[in-house]
């Protein structure tokens, strides 16, 4: 059961689901990226500064968990399929995965527009049939941060048509990630700090 494989910090800081085994298959047959996402969800603190300023192309947030998982090996990765009809090649490469490690992917979807959630679960679902990958992970925002936003006067930029724990769960219970072994985090208010120095 996941919660009894969590530490007690992530328990408590993080909203988390597992569906099809996906902790049981990440700490017994993955330990090395099992232990670098527990030390990830440990160390991780949602910054203040994060929220009061716009985050551009990418921001700091999903930088932060970029940087962690690639200091441990992790990389952004863009796997190269393709189909063949008849002896014609039609190439059709996947979207990339933000961090991807030894047939583990995890995606950040910190405020992003809720599809992107969709095409996160069709390429997990995609490169597990094709055996590329076996756990897919989503780190996102659970739904009670949205009272922070609203108290921090940027409730606007933090929509409901953004990606949060409500707008994902439905298209996981739906089947969208269908066989994919899959395990869930939102951020959650414990994890909020004044910026670190």
């Amino acid at each position: 059961m996941l919660q009894d494989r969590l530490p007690a910090f992530v328990r408590d800081s993080y909203e988390c689901h597992d569906w099809k085994h996906a902790s049981a298959i990440l700490s017994q047959d993955f330990p090395s990226e099992w232990q670098d996402l527990l030390d990830l969800l440990t160390t991780f603190r949602l910054q203040k500064s994060w929220i009061e300023t716009g985050g551009g192309n990418k921001s700091k947030l999903a930088s932060f968990i970029d940087h962690f998982l690639t200091d441990r090996g992790w990389v952004e990765k863009q796997f190269q399929t393709a189909i063949e009809v008849d002896g014609a090649r039609l190439n059709s490469p996947t979207h990339k995965i933000d961090c991807f490690k030894n047939g583990v992917a995890l995606e950040i979807e910190w405020n992003n527009k809720d599809p992107f959630f969709d095409r996160d679960l069709n390429n997990f679902r995609l490169l597990f049939d094709l055996r590329a990958v076996s756990v897919g992970i989503i780190i996102t925002r659970a739904d009670s941060l949205q009272d922070i936003f609203n108290h921090l006067g940027r409730g606007s930029s933090y929509g409901n048509s953004t990606t949060h724990m409500s707008k994902l769960l439905p298209r996981i219970e739906g089947g969208d990630g269908a066989g994919c072994p899959l395990l869930v985090f939102g951020i959650t208010k414990a994890l909020l700090v004044e910026d670190v120095q």
